[in-house]
């Protein structure tokens, strides 16, 4: 079975600043073990990128066992440490990068991870569908931000396909593992 693991929890002050604040943010940093596929999602921005380093060792990985990233949009919060992985394939919503030559992907990456575009966030948004041995694990980069996240989603750039995009998520996903915050279960 595919195991998916939070190797970062992320936040970000994005929801709450006021005026004269400098947001903070960090994405939330995940693991995913599919078979010979050892995938992390939105390797993102860092204090350092020892953290991640870390986590990947507490995991027994090194940075060449990384196989793939995969981003869930272009935002450089999400993508500025893709470039640590570099044997990794980069997996985004205009292609499957290896090297400099880019692939097409398929929406069934493997039996049981597949590829949905969710738009609205930002129009190049894709959302990770994992099935594990707790269900559905839809990892959505800011489709969602965290639990209870923010209905007005002030980057949203196209409000009304947010919103939808948020709709299919729901209906399909039994966990959450948003852009900045911790897995959390769907109540249905």
């Amino acid at each position: 079975m595919v195991e998916v693991k939070v190797l970062i929890k992320g936040y970000t002050s994005a929801d709450s600043l006021k005026s004269s604040d400098i947001e903070t943010t960090c994405p939330t940093i995940t693991l995913i073990k599919d078979g010979s596929n050892i995938i992390v999602v939105d390797p993102g921005v860092l204090e350092s990128q020892d953290l991640l380093l870390n986590k990947l060792a507490e995991e027994g990985l090194k940075i060449n066992d990384v196989n793939y990233v995969f981003l869930t949009h272009s935002h450089p919060d999400h993508h500025m440490n893709a470039g640590m992985f570099p044997k990794a394939k980069k997996l985004e919503f205009y292609g499957l990068w290896d090297g400099n030559r880019c692939l097409e992907w398929d929406q069934n990456f493997t039996d049981d991870i597949e590829i949905i575009k969710t738009p609205g966030h930002s129009s190049d948004s894709l959302t990770f569908l994992v099935k594990t041995d707790l269900g559905n694990v839809a990892i959505c980069g800011d489709v969602f931000w965290k639990e209870n996240y923010p209905e007005d989603d002030p980057y949203a750039n196209e409000k009304d396909k947010l919103a939808e995009s948020r709709k299919k998520v729901l209906e399909i996903a039994d966990y959450i593992i948003p852009g900045h915050g911790d897995i959390y279960k769907v109540n249905k």
